[in-house]
């Protein structure tokens, strides 16, 4: 006998409606989680039957999808089976992206430092002591002592700071896990 083809208008027996409806719920429900499956997609389907009596069906459940479309994230923030290890790892990555981003914009601060800092150290050098060493008197030698410590002092917190920064960034490029 095979299948006919079906005028689409509301059927008017409410018998035949009702045996209608159950049977197109059940075909929607099966055809949605179908295309979670094959495509790893968030659905949510809500019927109401004839009577007013709520249906419905989602993966990973209702409530998570609607409220993702209600708030419009784009990202989910649940887990979808297979794909725990695939989300952590991108969150491990974002991490990490996150925080080599914050050191190379550090080592550019601290390059653009060093630029001030060797001109004012040439800005210093030209003012204080254009004379040879040997010909500076003592009160010039002591100032001139002084202002090499305080240089040295900022060298060593500089250095300090580069060193924890590139071994931030070695962790970053190669995570260690435990």
């Amino acid at each position: 006998m095979g299948r006919r083809k079906i005028t689409m208008e509301m059927v008017k027996d409410s018998g035949s409606r009702q045996v209608t409806f159950s049977k197109r719920r059940s075909g929607l429900f099966k055809k949605a989680n179908e295309l979670t499956t094959l495509c790893a997609a968030q659905i949510a389907v809500v019927v109401f039957s004839p009577g007013g009596r709520p249906y419905s069906f989602g993966h990973p459940s209702v409530e998570a999808v609607t409220e993702r479309f209600l708030n419009q994230e784009t990202e989910p923030n649940v887990s979808i089976p297979g794909q725990e290890a695939k989300s952590e790892l991108e969150s491990k990555e974002k991490e990490l992206s996150q925080q080599l981003n914050g050191l190379l914009r550090q080592i550019e601060a601290e390059k653009k430092r060093g630029e001030v800092l060797d001109k004012a150290i040439k800005r210093t050098k030209q003012n204080k002591y254009e004379k040879p060493i040997d010909e500076l008197d003592m009160h010039e030698l002591l100032e001139m002592k002084e202002s090499l410590e305080k240089l040295r002092e900022k060298l060593k917190v500089w250095v300090s700071e580069i060193e924890a920064s590139s071994s931030l960034l070695l962790l970053s490029t190669n995570p260690v896990i435990m």
